[in-house]
């Protein structure tokens, strides 16, 4: 530490933040919380394949190990060019992350890098050797040595020291290895073939056959316990031809392509899929506009509701999930406080239908990429069996905001229409952070990998929001990759060995775009609101696109919506208009709107449908009782009185222009208009009730912080400070 310079603490502090919390006292007291177990294995599951294997074959070689050594271990006896060019990348990211001290002639990992790394019988090693001759035979008796050395063919020494120092000698030296293995039957290199590249150890009876016992007895299987040998790590590496793993992977893979596509294609898929996607959220919380489902005693929503609101949407409950945390991370959706707590729309939701098309997209995108919750997890199992819910708790992961950025950045590296190999984009993710998830399977139906079930989601995600189209990213998708380029979370380990880590961890040298700039690359291909509509003969408006908001609002209201699509199709039946007419409208105001914003005359079948509906409507008006049906016309109230179906309101007349009824003032009004009747509802004065839906709204509430993984990435301020 005493010999790095400032510049070089403050990256070790940049790419190691959790070591500033809180800001040790001197440099003394930096190099203990850097050697801590937490901190090293926070840093060594940001190594890349190849640093990780670096950092294994340095735990399996003599300490310290000159820099040779290290080189014989990752490209063996034949070498390897690629390994030679990328190795002294990985030791320099090794040095700069204070994983590895010492100069290339004394190298040496941290020790609880070495104690984490270096093989066990409780934990083996990805290299699958086994353990030295000297930790092999320990505790093994002397006379027991001695007749090992005599078989292999080396003369006796006075002590175990010596003599656990010829055999290891013998085991190193390629010539004489070669020639006591040239002696060894082949059934006894059958043995050895199948615990050369691990696990290194097997189990033997009382009495071993032949090709094991002479193993035993020449030192190429030593006992552990009485019933289980292993392979010395010197004789595995003599049978590798010196190599300590048996696929070194210094170069990424690469993310193949699978399709091409035309650019142009690809946008307008994308930008298609984009205006879907505000569609459904706008849809979805419409539906919760006079009040949502209720919250759950342990919070979130219920797996009937979930599945109700799948339903509506006409989408599969993961992809509904995934909409509903997503309106939550933007901070359209929160529950309202009430002593009946339910979901509700939050006043930002008014504000954010006020804005754009192309700035509503943009604010949906920027809250999925930067959010922590996770609604592929919804219905899986946390680790006490409790199934997760959507928009309840325990659904945040630290690490999606960066697989997110990650799987942008690998996406905008390939060429502008080009669509990944799923399983190739996969492979890289896991080579860049193999112990991310490696080792830790979750309880229930969580996947072991998460980073690779991240990527997974991530690749559904980005179709589903638009932000990639036919699998390729899109003009748009390639600017909003480029907004979170520069972020601490997206940039990972430094690019310390150039190309090779910057192409691994990378976003570096990306210059990040202004969020108006992604709102102008999607703006142009998003279809503009029409203000008008036409109307058919068949009781049916076909909006030829999306309609400006007070059209689209009061048509929702006087028509129901019958098919989607490029042009949606509105039906207009009694029950619509009628709902139009509760909502304070009049028979002309209805004829003036239609005639103002449809391009075709308004059909006489539909004019006779409004000007009849409007005839009967209000024509009956009915009160609270319990609830009473007046009409100044008494013949109507006779035909109502004889009619069967009039039985379960169980009605009796007061007066020749009054009923009054045993059935609350909705149920009145619902069980007359089953029966052909256009009743109203009256206040207490007489007046005509207008049943205009209420919008609830939750009060102001803010998004959902993303939850962190660890510390966050310091600013520059703070690193100058410390």
């Amino acid at each position: 530490m005493r010999a790095r310079g400032d510049a070089g603490l403050a990256e070790l502090l940049r790419i190691r933040p959790d070591l500033l919390a809180p800001v040790p006292a001197d440099l003394t007291q930096l190099a203990t919380r850097a050697g801590t177990r937490a901190s090293v294995v926070r840093a060594l599951e940001r190594l890349d394949r190849f640093t990780l294997q670096a950092a294994e074959a340095l735990a399996v070689a003599p300490d310290p190990a000159p820099y040779p050594v290290l080189l014989g271990l990752m490209a063996g006896d034949d070498g390897d060019a690629d390994v030679a060019a990328a190795l002294p990348g990985a030791v320099e990211a090794l040095r700069t992350q204070a994983l590895l001290w010492g100069g290339d002639d004394r190298l040496r990992l941290v020790r609880t890098a070495r104690e984490l790394l270096a093989p066990s019988p409780q934990h083996p090693s990805p290299t699958g050797l086994g353990p030295t001759v000297t930790e092999a035979t320990a505790g093994m008796s002397p006379g027991r040595l001695q007749e090992i050395l005599t078989t292999a063919g080396l003369p006796t020494t006075h002590d175990p020291v010596s003599a656990v120092a010829a055999l290891t000698e013998l085991f190193t030296d390629r010539e004489r290895m070669a020639a006591l293995l040239d002696r060894a039957p082949a059934e006894a290199l059958g043995v050895l073939d199948r615990l050369v590249w691990g696990p290194p150890y097997g189990e033997v009876t009382a009495e071993p056959t032949p090709p094991v016992r002479w193993l035993r007895d020449h030192g190429l299987l030593l006992p552990t316990t009485p019933r289980t040998v292993v392979l010395p790590r010197e004789a595995a590496l003599h049978l590798r031809a010196g190599r300590a793993h048996r696929i070194p992977e210094p170069v990424p893979p690469a993310v193949a392509v699978a399709r091409e596509h035309r650019p142009q294609a690809v946008d307008s898929t994308a930008a298609g899929q984009a205006y879907t996607a505000l569609a459904t959220v706008e849809e979805l919380l419409k539906q919760w506009n006079e009040g949502g489902p209720q919250v759950l005693r342990a919070g979130g929503l219920s797996v009937r509701d979930l599945k109700r609101t799948a339903v509506a949407l006409d989408l599969s409950e993961p992809v509904a999930a995934f909409w509903l945390e997503l309106a939550h991370a933007a901070g359209l959706v929160a529950s309202d406080g009430e002593a009946d707590e339910r979901y509700a729309a939050t006043p930002a939701y008014d504000t954010w239908l006020e804005l754009p098309a192309a700035e509503r997209w943009v604010r949906l995108a920027a809250a999925w990429l930067a959010a922590t919750r996770t609604s592929g997890l919804v219905g899986s199992q946390d680790g006490k069996g409790r199934t997760l819910s959507a928009l309840g708790p325990d659904l945040d992961r630290g690490a999606a905001p960066e697989v997110r950025r990650r799987v942008l950045a690998l996406l905008a590296a390939l060429p502008a229409g080009a669509a990944p190999d799923r399983d190739a984009l996969l492979a890289r993710l896991r080579w860049e952070r193999p112990l991310r998830g490696a080792g830790r399977q979750a309880a229930g139906d969580q996947p072991a990998d998460l980073r690779t079930a991240l990527a997974d989601w991530t690749l559904s995600e980005c179709e589903l929001l638009g932000v990639t189209g036919r699998g390729a990213l899109s003009a748009h998708g390639r600017a909003l990759a480029a907004t979170g380029a520069e972020s601490p979370a997206a940039a990972g380990p430094p690019a310390a060995d150039g190309p090779r880590e910057a192409a691994a961890h990378g976003s570096q040298g990306v210059t990040a775009h202004d969020p108006r700039q992604v709102a102008g690359l999607l703006a142009p291909l998003l279809p503009e609101p029409v203000d008008h509509v036409l109307l058919q003969a068949d009781l049916t408006a076909v909006a030829p696109g999306p309609l400006r908001r007070p059209l689209a609002d009061t048509l929702g209201v006087l028509a129901d919506v019958e098919s989607k699509g490029g042009a949606t199709v509105y039906r207009f039946t009694p029950a619509s208009v009628r709902r139009a007419l509760d909502a304070g409208q009049s028979a002309s105001d209805l004829q003036a709107f239609l005639t103002a914003h449809s391009r075709t005359p308004v059909p006489q079948p539909l004019s006779y449908l409004i000007d009849d509906v409007a005839r009967r409507h209000g024509h009956l008006r009915i009160g609270a009782a319990s609830a009473y049906v007046r009409c100044d016309d008494e013949s109507v109230l006779g035909e109502i009185m004889a009619d069967r179906r009039a039985a379960a309101l169980r009605l009796r007349r007061l007066a020749p222009t009054v009923l009054a009824a045993q059935a609350d003032p909705a149920a009145l009004l619902d069980g007359l208009r089953a029966m052909g009747f256009a009743p109203a509802a009256e206040s207490a004065e007489g007046d005509v009730l207008i049943s205009r839906a209420r919008a609830h709204r939750t009060r102001p509430r803010t998004a959902p912080a993303p939850v962190p993984e660890g510390p966050p990435t310091p600013d520059p301020t703070l690193l100058d400070a410390a």
